[in-house]
């Protein structure tokens, strides 16, 4: 019974293995297959209805079985020749935009590469998976890739279910859906492992999205391949404005039109041995595609584009947009150029277009030009302080910092420095640097690790009160939550100064990360329960708590010690309430919870009058993008301003960024105009200055003045003029790479935006007109441009996205002092202006005959005064009413 048991086991064996499906294509012996092959690829702008630029190859295949393993069916050697070759564009054109009419096969390619592209290739197929490609690596980069996107079309597997293949596109997760006579294969590009790599913004609000898509499938008869339909398609847009975007599509078409007799299959044990029998010059390369170097003949040098480049960079030219154009477009010749080249643009830049070009070449970010500034920077010469302070700002709002640059900064610090400014800010930057990093994943490296220990070891280690600030300013940059210990403790700080640094710092952390400790020291601050503070300090305190998730006994606290405050401080916090409640921030609910109960909310307490305020609104709506601002004024009891502060918020698909805080602080004014101090400020030195923070950067501080003498010397100079707080040239958005098609093509993807800015501050104090008024100032122009090209080394396509606008918004407070209560008046104004967008679309061959299309459009948007509250709209009627 065993026995027979045994046989028929054996003989169901045999019948399954005779009759066991194939894992993939079989190809019959002395058969020759012959296909007709299409590859095409076009580009164009996102969602384009007209013609696109890009070419089509069109060629005969011939594929025969070489060789077949004696103990495996789907263990196959095959080769492959490609034949009667021709290019032409990818949609229909006149002869006039035709840029191939007249051109032949030949002509175009090049007798060299026709030649290598018809010579036969061969594959070796193991269960439908490439397992080695053969060619000459003498071959063009370009010849061999094509090559590699026919062979990766003879890859399928004849079952359902998701495995890790290579093929030309790199090693990545496919999926199979298997049918009757038929299969369909899915890419999941997002998991493609390249040799390729390029780099992106840090900052999802100003960066670039990609959607892929790579489809392909195979219709079967009698076991082999009948045809191949592949399509896949890359489409990248900047997040802010998805309008500005662009893709790439590349299509396939493999079909059979006939089998006649083919060759013997050649006799062998080994594959290798097989190969070295047919051509010992041919070579297995491996099937992903290799880099192609494109050369750019007849370009321009970097000095040559410089000079044409140099008029648009002066400062005259930096509210327009051919700025950041300009800029931007320098930004890519510099990242193509040696040390020596960049050197020499550096030297020959005149006095007034050179703070800009130090701009560019520190937001090349490649090893040439950091080597570039280091050489040509001398932070010994005390001269040199406003390049320097350009280089360090570049550094800072760099799109893609390596430790390269952070080493530079950690190695200037620790050299001699001839400027105080310029060693804050050396170190205020490096914690920006370690911020980006360790984003993407940095914060092991050991130059950051010796950064974070210096930053988180500063305040400690120094008794200069302007050094103290340097560094909490560091650790507020890197947002490490190694730091929020360090906060909590200098929140309680004697100094004010240390105070409004480490609440400002707490407020930017996530929520997640404010313990119950953080919790309880910033309630202690307001409250004041162990020591008086400033007004601009609790404010900021209040600021915290309200923006941590507050508990409702938190919040109930808040509102119980609205009436007993000092006189400005009860309507801010009112004021701070009502806004909260209105523009629906995260806090609303609780705090309306809290105002169920009378005690908490009742006449005495919300009928508060004063000047100072607290209001958010929306600056744009979009699909896009959301912008908000923010404007909080804080008095003293004596009308003189304490504290200003304007932020402007941008969020995308729940991506949070502070894109500017303009902060005014003023102290120790009342001695002008015989008033008394507010409680705990009796003792403030005279001091008024500002900082900024653009683009989740915290600059370095500037200081209008500090200490009486100096208040009376620059009051009876003052002109009025603001003071410049930040200038220059910021590379906002920064994407390339470089996308491999499954065709062997491969798309150079080159999105970047510029922006020219200008920001500036001023105080400005009459004793005779008993008035005071304090302005902010901010001038842009931004261009942002989205390039794919397809370089084929014999032929190039691409389109250019772009668009570019000219804004400016002015932010002014008046306070009128002569009687009380004073008279109050905000205005924050954005004027009338364009937005233009433009499409080029280009194609060219290396003989320099090319083919151009332009479209644009422009907009003009209306300017507006941004509304506040209505107290404000009634006080500045007043006040222009007294004034007139």
């Amino acid at each position: 019974m065993f026995t027979l048991f045994v046989l028929l086991l054996c003989a169901a064996s045999s019948i399954s293995t005779k009759g066991a499906a194939a894992a993939g294509p079989r190809l019959n012996n002395d058969q020759l297959y012959k296909f007709s092959y299409t590859t095409e690829v076009l580009v164009d702008r996102a969602r384009s209805k007209e013609g696109s630029a890009g070419y089509k190859i069109s060629s005969d295949v011939e594929v025969n079985l070489v060789w077949r393993d004696p103990s495996s069916e789907d263990d196959q050697l095959i080769q492959l020749a490609i034949s009667n070759v021709r290019i032409e564009p990818v949609s229909h054109r006149s002869q006039k935009k035709n840029v191939l009419h007249g051109s032949s096969t030949e002509s175009v390619l090049g007798k060299t590469k026709l030649e290598a592209l018809t010579k036969p290739f061969f594959v070796h197929l193991r269960n439908g998976k490439t397992k080695a490609f053969y060619s000459y690596r003498a071959e063009p980069a370009t010849i061999k890739n094509l090559k590699r996107g026919l062979a990766s079309l003879m890859q399928v597997q004849l079952n359902s279910g998701k495995v890790i293949e290579n093929d030309v596109s790199g090693r990545c997760t496919v999926e199979y859906k298997a049918a009757k006579g038929q299969v369909m294969r899915t890419k999941i590009l997002g998991t493609c492992k390249t040799p390729e790599t390029g780099f992106t913004t840090h900052s999802q609000v100003l960066g670039v999205s990609r959607k892929s898509s790579s489809v392909t499938t195979f219709t079967l008869e009698d076991g082999f391949i009948h045809s191949v339909s592949a399509e896949e398609m890359h489409t990248l847009g900047v997040n802010a404005r998805r309008s500005t975007a662009a893709k790439v599509i590349s299509r396939q078409t493999l079909t059979l039109v006939g089998v006649e007799a083919g060759p013997l299959e050649a006799a062998g044990k080994e594959v290798t041995d097989v190969v070295k029998s047919i051509d010992p010059k041919l070579a297995a390369l491996g099937i992903i595609a290799e880099k192609v170097k494109s050369q750019c003949k007849g370009c321009p040098s970097l000095f040559e584009h410089w000079q044409a480049q140099q008029k648009q960079l002066e400062p005259a030219s930096l509210s327009k947009a051919t700025a950041p154009r300009s800029f931007l477009a320098l930004i890519q010749s510099i990242r193509k150029a040696s040390k020596d080249e960049i050197l020499k643009v550096l030297k020959s830049a005149s006095k007034t277009s050179l703070p800009q070009v130090v701009d560019s070449v520190t937001s090349a970010q490649t090893v040439a030009s950091l080597d570039a500034m280091l050489e040509f920077l001398n932070f010994t010469d005390a001269k040199g302080l406003v390049l320097q302070e350009r280089f360090l700002y570049a550094c800072g709002f760099a799109s893609h910092p390596n430790e390269r640059m952070l080493q530079a900064l950690l190695d200037i610090s620790k050299g001699k420095i001839s400027s105080t400014d310029i060693k804050e800010s050396v170190v205020i930057i490096m914690g920006a640097l370690v911020h980006k990093l360790c984003q993407k994943g940095g914060c092991n490296l050991p130059v950051v690790e010796q950064v974070k220990k210096l930053i988180l070891g500063g305040p400690d280690s120094t008794q200069v009160e302007s050094e103290v600030q340097m560094y909490l300013l560091a650790l507020k940059n890197s947002m490490l939550p190694e730091a929020i210990p360090i906060f909590t403790k200098y929140a309680e700080s004697e100094v004010g100064a240390y105070s409004t640094i480490a609440l400002t710092a707490l407020q930017r952390y996530d929520v997640s990360l404010m313990t119950e400790e953080v919790k309880q020291t910033v309630n202690r601050v307001y409250h004041q329960n162990r020591r008086i503070y400033e007004k601009n300090v609790r404010a900021a305190a209040a600021d915290v708590i309200l923006s941590s998730n507050p508990s409702y006994t938190e919040v109930k606290n808040l509102l119980l010690s609205i009436g007993n405050l000092p006189h400005e401080m009860n309507k801010y916090m009112l004021s701070k309430i009502q806004d909260i409640l209105r523009f629906e921030l995260p806090a609303s609910k609780v705090i309306r919870q809290a105002m169920k109960d009378m005690i908490s909310r009742n006449y005495d307490r919300f009928s508060k009058v004063g000047s100072s305020s607290a209001y958010s609104g929306f600056m744009a709506q979009s699909v896009d993008v959301t912008s908000t601002y923010s404007l909080d004024i804080l008095y003293s009891g004596s009308g003189i301003l304490r504290r200003s502060n304007m932020n402007i918020y941008g969020a995308s698909e729940g991506a949070m960024l502070h894109g500017l805080q303009v902060a005014i602080e003023a102290q120790g004014l009342e001695s002008l105009i015989a008033a008394t101090p507010d409680e705990g400020e009796e003792d403030l030195e005279s001091f008024a200055g500002m900082s900024a923070l653009l683009f989740d950067v915290q600059l370095r501080p500037v200081t209008f003045f500090k200490g009486y003498s100096d208040l009376m010397s620059k009051m009876f100079s003052m002109t009025g003029d603001p003071m410049n707080v930040v200038k220059g040239l910021i590379l906002l958005t920064d994407h390339s790479e470089v996308i491999q098609l499954q065709s062997g093509l491969k798309a150079g993807a080159e999105f970047q935006g510029g922006l020219a800015i200008d920001i500036s501050g001023g105080m400005e104090i009459s004793l005779w007109y008993r008035e005071s008024k304090t302005s902010v100032n901010n001038r842009g122009a931004l261009v942002v441009t989205g390039n794919i090209t397809v370089d084929m080394d014999f032929a190039r396509a691409g389109v250019e996205v772009s668009f570019e606008t000219e804004a400016s918004l002015d932010f002014i407070t008046t306070v009128q002092f002569s009687e009380y209560p004073f008279l109050v008046c905000m205005q924050m104004d954005k004027t009338t202006f364009p937005v233009s967008e433009y499409l080029t679309k280009y194609e060219s061959l290396p003989s320099g005959k090319s083919i151009v299309s332009h479209k644009s459009k422009k907009l003009i948007v209306p300017g507006s005064e941004f509304p506040l509250h209505q107290e404000n709209s009634n006080m500045c009627k007043k006040v222009f009413d007294s004034s007139w």
